[in-house]
């Protein structure tokens, strides 16, 4: 099968799913276990399209947790910046409430916010495979943006369980994600 109609059959079972909402609140719960005990102080993450999981209300939880510790942690979290000429992401802060405006490709962006480097990147899978490699739109901002970042941030694949493709190879230039989660679990590294 082609990436091209894999990307397209993905995006239709995703949205037709008819129990997305519990397996989105099962994957808030595994993303915040996971995140217990993590050092990081800036956690980047996305904006959700075309039915995707939505990581902000366990992001937000685990801002204000950091806030409710003995020594209370100043933690951020950064939404995706388009650069469209060269095709990369920069990370800028958000915050539930934080004003916001459509970037190049009609998702919303954080309106004049700190810029600020993750490292830990939390990236939306479309599909995911043995390995740790991601599917994504095809785009290829992910992997621009992994390959310009120092230091490279540990990266953390977001899915849901639908989205495994056993047979998915990955290309020359693919780089495997740290971690998979999805609403069962850890799913990578098994």
């Amino acid at each position: 099968m082609s990436k091209s109609i894999d990307r397209q059959r993905l995006i239709q079972e995703r949205l037709s799913m008819p129990d997305r909402l519990e397996k989105a609140e099962q994957l808030q719960q595994v993303m915040r276990i996971w995140l217990i005990g993590r050092p990081d102080t800036v956690i980047g993450a996305y904006w959700p399209i075309k039915g995707e999981f939505d990581p902000l209300p366990a992001l937000h939880r685990w801002k204000e947790d950091g806030e409710l510790l003995e020594q209370p942690l100043r933690r951020r979290i950064g939404l995706p910046v388009v650069n469209r000429e060269h095709k990369t992401l920069t990370f800028h802060v958000w915050y539930p409430g934080c004003p916001m405006e459509e970037d190049a490709y009609n998702i919303p962006k954080p309106k004049d916010t700190d810029l600020v480097v993750p490292s830990l990147l939390f990236v939306p899978c479309l599909g995911y495979g043995p390995g740790g490699y991601r599917l994504g739109y095809g785009g290829g901002f992910y992997d621009r943006t992994l390959a310009s970042l120092q230091p490279k941030p540990f990266t953390v694949g977001l899915g849901f369980g639908q989205g495994f493709v056993s047979d998915f190879e990955p290309e020359a230039h693919d780089v495997p994600l740290d971690a998979i989660l999805n609403e069962y679990g850890t799913v990578w590294p098994v």
